[in-house]
């Protein structure tokens, strides 16, 4: 039998969104997306429950020539975390670690203005977040909005991602509130593979799709 494959990001969402309804018409509920590949599929859920969007801005920190190997990631306010398993693996130094924080916390800051500018960020306190990506390899990133967003104390944190590992999403379960995924394969050498259409998504994609959805609180 053929695997479960998604035609593109927004079918992804749709789907999602369908097993979100319980969260639909929620004064409460804000919808926080991880850029870039994140957005078209929070959109989508955003589009059907009715409620608002938002950006969660996390930077998977790679691995030097393998860039696609999360080694951690960084999100505002100073929270990184790391893959130590991983790091000792391949003896990367504390220098190279630093080096590549830098970068990514520079293009953390270009994202944060070219997607909000003047915009406030949304107050999260006692609101149920679902926090939305395309899929989850190693789940550095999603594990750095996490603790991002707990430092914002929210009343519920919900993760919606249409592929992922078993093992990752039990991991998820320890920390956060509920775990929806679609597809939890054993093996995932990629997320691409899950998708007939995983081209990158802009910034001027995640502009455009943010300028039509639902208002967030702030606003």
């Amino acid at each position: 039998m053929a695997k479960l494959r998604f035609r593109d990001r927004a079918e992804a969402g749709q789907l999602l969104a369908n097993q979100l309804r319980e969260y639909a018409h929620q004064s409460d509920v804000l919808i926080l997306a991880l850029p870039r590949g994140g957005v078209p599929v929070a959109y989508e859920i955003s589009r059907v429950l009715q409620v608002p969007l938002d950006l969660c801005l996390v930077r998977k920190l790679g691995v030097p020539g393998h860039e696609e190997l999360a080694m951690g990631a960084i999100a505002s306010n100073g929270i990184r975390v790391t893959n130590e398993t991983l790091l000792r693996s391949l003896s990367i130094s504390e220098q190279v670690l630093a080096e590549v924080t830098a970068a990514e916390q520079k293009e953390l800051e270009r994202r944060d203005w070219a997607y909000r500018g003047n915009r406030a960020v949304p107050d999260v306190r006692d609101r149920t977040i679902i926090l939305v990506d395309d899929g989850i390899a190693t789940g550095a990133t999603l594990r750095a909005a996490i603790a991002l967003l707990k430092q914002q104390a929210p009343r519920r944190i919900v993760v919606a991602v249409p592929i992922a590992p078993p093992l990752s999403c039990e991991a998820l379960k320890l920390i956060v509130d509920q775990v929806v995924c679609l597809a939890m394969p054993k093996t995932l050498s990629s997320i691409g593979e899950w998708y007939e259409d995983f081209s990158q998504t802009t910034d001027q994609q995640v502009c455009q799709l943010l300028g039509r959805s639902f208002p967030t609180p702030s606003e």
